[in-house]
């Protein structure tokens, strides 16, 4: 049995966004972090391994950089890892992301008592459209915004959330589950596999390596395979800097409400 788990580095929000000539985001010129809602699913993976010691495999598709992630949940606990990276997949939106990635799990064999972990969607986009696209490129049942998973054997029962409460779902496997961060918390790294997560095997799937993948089509791929295209891409402007009054007398007092005042806040 294997749990596979779809992963995405994404921008530090709080940073700067580095932005290309084509409109396209500089992802290896940024500050990056690991995506909320995958390491949910990393650690939803985890505590199946706990349970039934199956072997736990994470997929991530991005810049060379993003090895330094894939070796931080080496050190979680995760037994291998795939890095999907080419320049013929850069610049791919939610359709053909899905294509790429989909293919390399294929590559990777799903069997039949498998299940493919995605987080709910990325920080950066927001679509919360890859890991459903997966599903259905790979013809497997999908459950999303799981807030609670219980294994059963040859099946899950998935607790999804909704806006207003929640629904209770039993889904065969193989299946793929998207999950919300509320799900879990995931866990620290290992000291032992901190030392260890270097000497790790990391294998690379580039084009070459998926390009004979049914689903890898030259046209449906990268930025000019894909349906849709970001206009631009932008850091928001800094707002106004904050006014800091010090002291308890009335002039301080005086001064406050009539700044208040002039913004028609009082």
């Amino acid at each position: 049995m294997k749990a596979i788990v779809c992963v995405k580095q994404v921008p530090d929000t709080s940073g700067v966004v580095a932005v290309k000539a084509d409109g396209t985001m500089d992802r290896a010129a940024m500050a990056t972090i690991t995506n909320h809602d995958d390491l949910a699913a990393v650690e939803a993976a985890l505590e199946l391994k706990d349970q039934t010691d199956c072997k736990v495999i994470v997929v991530s598709m991005g810049p060379p950089p993003a090895e330094g992630m894939l070796r931080e949940l080496l050190a979680m606990g995760v037994d291998e890892t795939y890095l999907v990276s080419a320049r013929e997949f850069g610049g791919s939106d939610t359709y053909a992301t899905s294509q790429i990635i989909a293919a390399a799990v294929n590559k990777i064999g799903v069997d039949a008592d498998d299940v493919v972990f995605c987080g709910r969607q990325a920080i950066d986009g927001d679509t919360a459209q890859v890991g459903p696209q997966i599903a259905e490129k790979l013809g497997l049942p999908q459950v999303t915004y799981a807030a609670e998973i219980t294994d059963n054997g040859d099946s899950l029962t998935v607790k999804r959330l909704l806006e207003d409460g929640h629904m209770m779902i039993k889904v065969n496997k193989p299946c793929l589950i998207t999950c919300v961060k509320e799900l879990n918390d995931p866990r620290y790294m290992h000291v032992a596999r901190i030392q260890d997560c270097y000497e790790m095997p990391l294998t690379i799937f580039d084009y070459e390596a998926l390009k004979n993948e049914p689903l890898i089509d030259p046209d449906t791929i990268g930025l000019l395979g894909s349906p849709t295209n970001v206009y631009k891409s932008f850091s928001p402007p800094p707002k106004g800097e904050a006014v800091m009054l010090e002291g308890a007398d009335r002039a301080t007092v005086d001064k406050l409400t009539g700044i208040l005042a002039d913004k028609h806040l009082i």
